[in-house]
């Protein structure tokens, strides 16, 4: 098998792009994006020693588990919104 360079550049954008949606501010998506990150280490450990098989495997579950990072920071940040909109309407209504 080759190395699956393709995996690991879509497993490091994942995970950057949950990172730079705030997934370090939300616990659960701070936790799937660790997992991510340690999965990716693990990835490229597995690529110098010439695994590249074992290297694809945990590049799969890098990029599920910071995919799932991300959208739970997508989240995190839309139901933010949400509940800003909310109070905001309320303060209007005169805190009804």
């Amino acid at each position: 098998m080759q190395v699956p360079t393709e995996r690991l550049a879509s497993a490091d954008a994942a995970a950057r792009s949950a990172r730079e949606v705030g997934a370090d501010k939300n616990p659960t998506a701070q936790l799937y994006l660790k997992m991510a990150n340690d999965n990716i280490d693990g990835a490229r450990q597995s690529i110098k020693d010439g695994d590249n098989e074992h290297a694809d495997d945990l590049l799969i579950r890098a990029n599920a588990d910071a995919e799932l990072s991300l959208s739970l920071a997508k989240e995190a940040v839309t139901r933010q919104a949400a509940d800003d909109a909310l109070t905001k309407i309320r303060s209007m209504k005169g805190g009804k």
